[in-house]
């Protein structure tokens, strides 16, 4: 049964607001104020995180921004979680797209239409505004997008005359031709442990996952769209024409053995490519993903979101730490000062800031960033994470290792992993109909 404490109905006012079990007073909903000056904690696993903020101070006397480095995972927002609870949360805090809704669910960190909510209207587009807005209130500031792009070894398919597939039957194709031309290397990965990647999937053929109502939560993880999707990558599984492996060392190691010479990315592998792989400089090539039809279609593979997390002591600094990390040229900068990341801005206007700090080398002289582009341009919008997210990616991880051997199919894992992240919304308290 729906909890409908006091407080739950001071927040029923949106579908968000009324799932929302840890959802405060009046008091507590009230936004960040504009403007601030004085220290602000800043969390994050980012990398690039300590140059952002080095170069805030910088620029920024009024504000002293101190960087503490945290880990990434479940490992990070079990920390983030405990610090809201204990009074001692961060001012400024990542949390990725997918865990935000849970957060804001939850209570766990500020609302802030009132002061980043006009900037997020302004400055991002729907597809990324839809990750941050949710309940009709802004949560959070977009960070980055993770538009998908088909990676692969240029001067292996070009050897062995292997064409660039734009549609998933070609790219069935592709793997296909790529064993035949050398039976230790795959087209592509069916990674084992994480999650994002067939979520993607489904995001592009047009799944819903999650959709909020006035009340009550649909969770459609096994619906048509997606089950297509698994289907597909299931079945190139089992068929050995992708590889089954961690998206970890053994991942890379068969990148530099040059036995995955194809795979679906984001945006953000680029520079991960580069910097894992150096000695393959000129080999690689990038395309935009592959669709059901040919036409343009994408989805996103990851990507972050700044937040001000609840009992945070000085949002105000932190709000205008937030936009300048996530709108200005120079936060920009900053973040991609390095060299070698290929992270692409959620915030369009950034791009030509990112890109010019990237380069072209690497690539033999091709613009990433254009593919980047065309593939977030792609992103279908509607697309809204679950208010249980943990419990579905952990349901999802348990199942994969079965897939990858055979146990059980990837279609019927949707299933199982629907009963079971319904169940956990369920056992929070929030109301689920069928989809």
């Amino acid at each position: 049964m729906l909890r409908r404490t006091t407080s739950a109905l001071i927040c029923s006012l949106t579908a968000l607001g009324l799932l929302a079990t840890g959802c405060g007073g009046a008091d507590d909903a009230a936004s960040p104020r504009a403007g601030g000056t004085g220290k602000v904690t800043f969390w994050s696993f980012v990398k690039g995180s300590d140059q952002v903020a080095d170069a805030f101070n910088r620029s920024h006397p009024g504000i002293e921004v101190t960087f503490e480095t945290v880990p990434s995972g479940q490992e990070y927002y079990s920390k983030l979680t405990n610090a809201v609870k204990a009074g001692t949360a961060p001012d400024v805090a990542v949390v990725e797209y997918p865990q935000l809704p849970e957060f804001a669910a939850q209570g766990k960190v500020e609302d802030l239409s009132g002061t980043l909510g006009p900037v997020v209207e302004q400055r991002f587009p729907e597809a990324a505004r839809q990750l941050v807005d949710l309940g009709g209130r802004t949560w959070g500031v977009p960070r980055d997008a993770a538009p998908l792009m088909l990676f692969y070894r240029k001067d292996f398919f070009t050897r062995h005359k292997i064409a660039v597939p734009t549609t998933w039957d070609s790219y069935r194709t592709m793997t296909e031709q790529v064993r035949t031309a050398d039976p230790g290397a795959r087209g592509g990965v069916l990674f084992t442990d994480n999650p994002g990647l067939l979520t993607a999937f489904a995001w592009q053929a047009g799944g819903q996952w999650f959709s909020a109502g006035k009340d009550s939560w649909k969770v459609g993880i096994d619906d048509a769209p997606s089950r297509k999707a698994a289907a597909y990558w299931g079945d190139l599984a089992r068929k050995d024409l992708v590889r089954s492996l961690s998206s970890l060392d053994p991942f890379w190691t068969s990148v530099q053995k040059n036995r995955t010479v194809a795979y679906v990315c984001a945006s953000w592998c680029a520079g991960a490519l580069q910097a894992t792989v150096p000695d393959q400089k000129g080999k690689w090539a990038v395309a935009p993903v592959p669709s059901w039809d040919g036409k343009p279609a994408s989805a996103m593979y990851g990507g972050s979101s700044f937040v001000i997390p609840k009992g945070a002591r000085n949002s105000a600094a932190a709000a205008e730490f937030i936009k300048w990390i996530t709108t200005d040229p120079e936060g920009m900068k900053a973040w991609v000062s390095s060299g070698t990341s290929s992270m692409f801005p959620a915030d369009p206007a950034l791009v030509p800031v990112t890109k010019a700090a990237f380069g072209t080398a690497y690539y033999g002289g091709q613009d990433v960033y254009a593919v980047a582009k065309t593939s977030y341009d792609a992103v279908p919008p509607g697309w809204t994470w679950g208010p249980a997210m943990a419990a579905t990616n952990t349901a999802l991880v348990d199942e994969l290792p079965k897939v990858a051997d055979g146990t059980v199919s990837l279609p019927t894992v949707l299933s199982q992993v629907r009963r079971t992240t319904v169940a956990q919304m369920k056992q929070r308290g929030i109301q689920v109909t069928a989809p």
